[in-house]
């Protein structure tokens, strides 16, 4: 008959083992207690692994395009304050005009230049506005300052408005020749010559730095809306028409009939510069609208796939929980048969 042993240290190093897988299956419940999913989702999911990535994947690029829309809520917002800014110094501009409409006081023109003169500086401020280091009137050129100062010395605008008069009369706006322009002869030149200035090509060369194509974004994933809009609009261009106007021939030594005429033109250019900019700003709006709308749908979406995603990788919490007690209990258990074991010397015994 042969007789075996297991020696002491045999028992420990499997006690050891025991211990060590236990411990390591802990860690792996306790994480799952706390995030309610699976510690190791390939392991546990096998060939359903890929749908739950993908399902991840399309949470992850939904909450890029919400964060996204957050960037262009925040821009449209400036753009909306910027607006409010400019259709309030047009408003005050439209009554600068009215106010003297008729009048040949010299105090009263020159307040009412004064006014407008006010009226441009607080448009000009507005449509230069930035937000995070971007024009938010200059279109796509978001990195140029869309308008130039209209009253700043070497003003390109000035400058283009200074030759378009002398070569249509031969004199400047502020010579005592321009006592003798005719009612028709001012209408022609604000109409024909004046007017295509603004509307026309030379507003980019003399004003205007913006593009024409505005900031597009995209909301949701078949969805596209203008997040911004430009300085190149009908409403920015009648208003700095109008403002021209209102400062350079309004207050000049031209006939009563004349000036008249003039501030009929300018009266009219600021009605369509009102206008104009408040139509931005609807438009803006309807974009505001539908980024709101796209932000609650996404976040619906959202919602929907975590719950799918729960149903795949989700785990029991309070079967993780009675299963890692069980544990805890055995590796405790483990620890106090290694230390008794440790305490089998012969020495003991003798």
């Amino acid at each position: 008959m042969k007789t075996s042993f297991v020696s002491n240290l045999a028992i420990q190093n499997a006690m050891r083992l025991t211990i060590s897988r236990g411990q390591s299956e802990i860690q792996q419940l306790q994480k799952e207690v706390v995030s309610g999913r699976y510690a190791d989702i390939g392991i546990a999911l096998g060939a359903q692994t890929s749908n739950s990535i993908s399902l991840n994947r399309d949470v992850s690029r939904m909450k890029t395009i919400l964060d996204s829309n957050a960037l262009v809520t925040q821009r449209m917002s400036a753009s909306q304050a910027a607006l409010g800014m400019m259709s309030d110094s047009a408003q005050q501009m439209l009554e600068a005009f009215i106010s003297v409409n008729g009048a040949d006081d010299a105090d009263r023109l020159a307040i009412a230049r004064r006014d407008v003169e006010t009226a441009l500086n607080g448009f000009t401020t507005g449509v230069n506005t930035s937000s995070n280091g971007e024009y938010l009137f200059s279109g796509i050129n978001t990195d140029v300052k869309p308008l130039d100062d209209y009253q700043a010395a070497g003003s390109t605008g000035k400058a283009a408005f200074d030759a378009l008069f002398q070569a249509n009369f031969t004199f400047a706006q502020d010579d005592p020749a321009a006592a003798n322009i005719t009612v028709a002869q001012m209408d022609d030149f604000i109409v024909n010559v004046l007017e295509p200035a603004f509307t026309g090509p030379d507003w980019n060369a003399n004003w205007s730095s913006a593009s024409d194509t505005n900031i597009t974004s995209r909301i949701q994933n078949s969805e596209v809306v203008e997040s911004s809009t430009n300085a190149n609009s009908s409403g920015m261009r009648n208003f700095a028409l109008a403002a021209v106007i209102g400062m350079e021939l309004l207050n000049s030594p031209i006939s009563s009939e004349v000036r008249s005429s003039v501030n009929t033109h300018a009266i009219h250019y600021a009605g369509l510069a009102v206008t104009g900019i408040d139509n931005q700003r609807g438009n803006l709006g309807v974009s505001e609208n539908r980024v709101t709308k796209a932000n609650v749908s996404l976040q619906s979406q959202i919602n929907i796939v975590n719950l799918h995603i729960g149903d795949i990788e989700g785990v029991d919490a309070y079967e993780a929980s009675t299963r890692m007690t069980s544990l805890l209990a055995q590796v405790e258990t483990s620890y106090t048969l290694t230390a008794r074991i440790q305490q089998l010397n012969l020495m003991n015994y003798l």
